[in-house]
């Protein structure tokens, strides 16, 4: 028998391997009983009631309800122990930010939400990110914190965990994200780019864990996340699906990176809300006149405006469609996914943006790419980033750092924080 010394090193020993095996099996629900582990695995009745024993010692499983009978006694089901720990999700947008609580299975047990400017830099967020976090685990505050995910409105270098040059979060270049959570928590932190968790969340929604998919997340800032075969591609840096600041051609805007002509310049939010005041100004008639007039123009109220008939607005989200099915054409013949989902505030002026990007992928894309391609809005539920950073660290827990700290029966940071 392996001893605890053995285990707490992390010997890669066969029975080591075997336990593990047998806690993930039970967790993902590929087999829950004993007698369906040891046709999984091959291992023995004796050894399998072995492992289990040690797993449930350990923690990670717990006794369920009795199976169905195949002529014998029923046997007794296993459960992954989900309520043993907590994982924390922090989604920060350029305008808001929302906080919420999962149990280890990806349930969203409490979240919430406030407004706030992305832009007030690092600490204010931090501080104001760790308020929200303290509400939500109220509930159950004696339950220890396995992980957390923080998703940002901009590039990040997964490996480090930082904001590298985001153009709209001045004051986050190389800022240390995670130790201020590691430490409140003494648990591994995982940061990664906004449009990732929202891509994740759809392959949790579709429960499709090897889907080919592109989250095109169009609200102020405009970026992608990228699922191959149910893996979020990141690239050599963590950049990948940053489409926000690819070149737009015949254009020469400014866009808030410093560069001129960027999609997110053309096609984003905060362009169309220049676009909307300049017109008006010039003498356009428009349902948004006495917004601009009060300073109180928004995309979503630009939304609402194209969805009540107004032909500014359409206008104005025609374009957007237009430019943004451009670009993700071209992403559609380089990656071949067979669905896009487009979401983000752009996404709630529904089918009057969606035909215009469906039009424009199926005129530029190859046959052979469109041909199973589905293009369809997200669901526009709130808990969506929530639910892609409970993936997230889920993934990072249990299929990637799961071997190193198991034998402690949670993970610290030294043990599961560090990238395989």
């Amino acid at each position: 028998m392996t001893t605890d010394s053995t285990l707490r090193f992390g010997a890669q020993t066969d029975e080591v391997t075997s336990l593990l095996r047998i806690v993930n099996l039970v967790r993902t629900g590929e087999a829950t009983t004993r007698p369906e582990i040891g046709k999984v695995t091959g291992l023995g009745r004796g050894v399998v009631s072995q492992r289990v024993d040690q797993a449930i010692q350990i923690g990670f499983l717990g006794d369920g309800e009795f199976g169905a009978s195949s002529g014998g006694r029923a046997p007794r089901t296993l459960r992954f122990r989900a309520e043993q720990g907590r994982i924390v999700i922090c989604a920060l947008g350029a305008a808001h930010m929302r906080v919420g609580v999962a149990a280890l299975d990806g349930d969203i047990l409490e979240h919430t939400h406030r407004t706030w400017d992305i832009a007030q830099g690092p600490e204010k967020t931090i501080d104001a990110v760790m308020s929200l976090i303290d509400d939500v685990l109220k509930k159950d505050p004696k339950v220890p914190v396995w992980g957390v995910a923080v998703g940002l409105p901009g590039p990040v270098d997964f490996a480090s965990g930082q904001p590298v040059a985001p153009p709209i979060m001045p004051g986050w270049n190389a800022y240390d994200v995670r130790t201020p959570f590691e430490e409140r928590f003494n648990a591994p932190v995982w940061v990664d780019n906004d449009s990732n968790l929202l891509a994740l969340g759809e392959r949790a929604r579709r429960r499709d864990s090897l889907a080919d998919l592109i989250y095109c997340k169009i609200g102020s800032g405009v970026g992608a996340g990228l699922l191959s075969k149910g893996r979020i591609h990141r690239g050599a840096n963590g950049a990948a699906g940053d489409i926000g600041h690819v070149r737009v051609s015949d254009s020469d805007v400014q866009c808030r990176c410093g560069k001129t002509g960027c999609l997110e310049a053309v096609a984003g939010g905060w362009a169309l809300v220049r676009d909307a005041e300049q017109a008006i100004h010039e003498g356009t008639n428009s349902s948004l006149g006495p917004l601009v007039k009060k300073g109180a123009l928004s995309l979503e109220e630009i939304t609402l405006a194209a969805q009540a008939g107004d032909a500014l607005a359409i206008a104005l989200i025609q374009k957007s469609a237009r430019v943004a099915g451009e670009t993700i054409s071209a992403l559609v013949n380089m990656f071949n996914p067979g669905v896009i989902v487009i979401g983000g505030a752009m996404g709630s002026a529904g089918e009057v943006f969606l035909a215009e990007v469906r039009q424009r992928v199926y005129e530029l894309s190859l046959p052979l790419a469109t041909r199973d391609l589905t293009i369809t809005l997200s669901v526009n539920d709130e808990r969506e980033p929530l639910r892609g950073g409970a993936e997230l660290a889920r993934e990072q827990l249990f299929d990637v750092t799961f071997p190193r700290w198991f034998a402690e029966g949670r993970p610290s940071p030294e043990r599961a924080a560090v990238p395989a």
